[in-house]
């Protein structure tokens, strides 16, 4: 079967008075960097970029002389405006001026440049086209140049991880700015983005990958500005505590994420060939996961014990602790399957399976030992074969029996 799919997202509108392109230029006490910064971005995309586009200079409640700096441009340059507001915060000034632009593709950069503008045309072409929802420059994306200081490139790298581990982020880099979001999704979105500053980015993102759309990165070439004012310690702190909020807003259900996955998500598509149960391949995938991450934990465990309690004993314990803790990971990540409802009945089907598997690995262990005096290597290599073979039995049984939907037919083979 030829994969098919549903997705009325197509290519943005490139005909027509409105501009299709909109960068923002957010800026705070600039006056120095904006006229160059400006005056670049308006030639590069006067000669590369083929439609209508405008640069806005969003000045967020500046003191110094920025603000007369973006209206002399904006007199000057077509197709440049200049907008002020009277409170402070790139997220601020993002969320004002995109949710009031008429054109299709929405951007923003830093006014330093960091990043290299032949970046900015791979960043756009995916949303124009409608291949993608998001568009992100990534420092830490395979391909990407990057010249900055090694503090600054530890405090990036150790921020995304932690996203990664608290808030199960895919994407890699949060936090460079040179970003692009089609108009439509930014219209969905950006009224559930609660934070005005330097969170603004990343809380965007995780609401676009909860609600299933494409997020597109470029690997760019990037170098630090030395004369950059950010205050590292204080932004992080912000950050962190945006990560708590935002934790908070996806684990209590106060994020509308199932009416935003409605509204964005892209369409399906059909994976499964003929014969095939629906979602097989997906769970096939996931279960191998699990198995890899648990036999690990098996064989770490039974080499710690062996030498305490002989080989038996070592693959009881072994296999115990890793088959309850296997049995709640494809619980929750193979099958799907939320809440307390049940967990002690598949714990303890979950245990029976155990028992099938412990008698294939214990039984391999007997007959090895009865053959011969093996060495640990010829133990542990024994013992990962049973134990495949036991693999293949518990992922039967645990989607033909322990996680059967009552609406789903017995699976062939696992009666």
């Amino acid at each position: 079967m030829t994969a098919t799919q549903t997705d009325p997202r197509g290519p943005v509108r490139t005909t027509g008075p409105a501009p299709v392109l909109d960068v923002v230029v957010p800026v705070h006490n600039e006056e120095r960097d904006l006229e160059p910064c400006v005056r670049r971005l308006h030639a590069h995309l006067r000669e590369h970029f083929p439609y209508r586009f405008r640069i806005t200079v969003a000045d967020n409640a500046s003191t110094d002389g920025t603000w007369a700096v973006a209206e002399g441009l904006a007199g000057e340059l077509p197709g440049v405006r200049a907008v002020k507001l009277a409170q402070k915060g790139r997220g601020r000034a993002l969320h004002a001026t995109w949710l009031a632009s008429d054109a299709e593709v929405l951007a923003y950069l830093d006014v330093d440049l960091s990043t290299d503008l032949n970046a900015l045309s791979p960043l756009v072409a995916p949303l124009i086209s409608g291949h993608s929802d998001v568009a992100i420059g990534s420092r830490l994306a395979r391909g990407a140049r990057v010249v900055r200081g090694p503090k600054r490139e530890f405090i990036s790298r150790c921020y995304n991880l932690i996203l990664r581990g608290t808030l199960a982020v895919r994407f890699s880099d949060a936090q460079c700015g040179f970003k692009a979001i089609r108009a439509d999704v930014a219209r969905a979105l950006l009224p559930h983005v609660a934070d005005t500053g330097w969170f603004f980015d990343t809380e965007l993102l995780v609401l676009a990958q909860r609600a299933g759309s494409r997020i597109h990165e470029v690997p760019v070439d990037w170098v630090d500005d030395p004369d950059s004012r950010v205050d590292i310690v204080s932004t992080a702190v912000a950050d962190l505590r945006g990560i708590a909020r935002l934790g908070r807003g996806l684990a209590t259900g106060r994020l509308p994420i199932t009416e935003l996955r409605a509204q964005l998500a892209r369409g399906t598509i059909t994976p499964d060939p003929p014969g095939v149960p629906s979602g097989l391949l997906r769970q096939l995938v996931r279960f191998a996961a699990v198995g890899v991450v648990s036999t690990l934990a098996y064989l770490l465990l039974y080499v710690l014990l062996r030498g305490q309690t002989g080989p038996q004993a070592a693959n009881l314990v072994a296999l115990l602790v890793t088959a309850v803790a296997n049995t709640a990971a494809n619980r929750r990540l193979t099958f799907g399957v939320r809440g307390a409802g049940g967990a002690a009945r598949h714990q303890f089907q979950g245990l029976l399976v155990f028992a099938l598997g412990l008698g294939l690995t214990s039984g391999a262990l007997a007959l090895l030992h009865g053959l011969t005096a093996p060495s640990g290597t010829t133990e542990v290599v024994v013992l990962v074969a049973a134990n495949l073979l036991a693999t293949v039995l518990r992922f039967l049984l645990l989607r033909g029996w322990v996680f059967r939907r009552a609406d789903e037919p017995v699976l062939e083979g696992a009666r």
